[in-house]
């Protein structure tokens, strides 16, 4: 688990949003940007794994499609 205030590039990690099977989320500021942002972090026990990885960066890509009217962006941040 993050800790709050930790940075990864340009996010600086405000606090945990949730976990999952894969990894767990974050809600981050982005500072390049300044805006809110969630940041999914891959579980390192799945690192290694290429189906996981093209899973994992596939949620955030061109052809997805919110379920939610006010969608948060989800910017990926691939740290192997």
């Amino acid at each position: 688990m993050l800790a709050t205030g930790t940075t990864l590039g340009p996010y600086k990690i405000l606090g945990p949003l949730g976990a999952g099977g894969m990894g767990e989320v974050y809600r981050a500021r982005d500072m390049r940007l300044g805006r809110d942002v969630a940041i999914r972090v891959l579980s390192p026990a799945f690192a290694e794994n290429e189906d996981r990885l093209r899973r994992f960066g596939g949620k955030s890509g061109r052809n997805y499609k919110p379920a939610h009217a006010y969608p948060v962006d989800s910017t990926p941040y691939n740290c192997l």
